[in-house]
């Protein structure tokens, strides 16, 4: 089977049998949209666990607020992501998505999220330290926009699922981050929650059974996967 000629179907198959066996995710874990946001920056290159603590600290500081990030001092905002490594660059990246809520929509999250996707997503782009993979998961957990997150999760269980036949468009075996998200997108068709959830239970699917070593046996994918299959053979 190749995931290039593959019906809407096997994503179905995927989704509902995550969503099966975990449940509703309701993930992403923020209270509000610009906590969402700030772990979306913060969670670049390190653990989610560790997020939390630096969110945490953030919190204590009363730091998850945008002009209360701008009015403090660095120090004091480093010291608080310590925990999320990389501390001066994230203090940084924070600080530059907070003078641009703050300058262009008056510190006001809600007014943000009124941007059309599109313009919303070419406006994050242009921020220090938001990629595609960081706007896309604002656009998808903080605005409720229908948006696929693409990231290292998403690649290796898909293409563990799909084995050999895992091709997709552009250059390389799996293609440009655009590329990839356009091909799933336009085969899984849904709405923003959707995108959500699917994205989310593929996370939780990554970081509990498909490991760098992953534990096939207890895998509700097994039956359907390429590798679960060979492990059980």
């Amino acid at each position: 089977m190749s995931l290039r000629g593959s019906s809407t179907g096997s994503l179905l198959t995927i989704y509902t049998a995550l969503y099966e066996h975990f449940g509703d995710p309701h993930w992403w874990p923020g209270e509000t949209p610009f906590e969402v946001c700030v772990g979306a920056i913060l969670t670049q290159n390190t653990a989610w666990s560790n997020v939390e603590m630096a969110i945490s600290n953030m919190k204590g500081k009363g730091l998850l607020d945008p002009f209360a990030l701008l009015s403090a001092p660095l120090d004091e905002l480093v010291t608080a992501v310590l925990p999320a490594g990389y501390h001066n660059r994230k203090a940084a990246y924070l600080r530059s998505f907070s003078s641009y809520m703050v300058e262009r929509y008056g510190g006001l999250i809600t007014s943000m999220g009124q941007v059309p996707a599109t313009r919303l997503r070419d406006e994050l782009l242009k921020m220090k330290g938001v990629g595609e993979e960081t706007a896309d998961s604002m656009l998808c957990y903080a605005f409720n926009r229908p948006v696929l997150v693409m990231d290292a999760y998403t690649h290796r269980v898909l293409e563990r699922y799909y084995g050999t036949s895992w091709h997709l468009p552009g250059p390389g075996t799996k293609g440009s981050y655009a590329a990839v998200q356009g091909h799933l997108m336009e085969r899984l068709r849904g709405d923003a929650l959707m995108y959500n959830r699917f994205h989310a239970l593929i996370v939780l699917l990554a970081k509990d059974l498909c490991r760098k070593r992953p534990l096939c046996s207890d895998c509700p994918l097994r039956r359907f996967c390429d590798t679960g299959v060979e492990q059980t053979i």
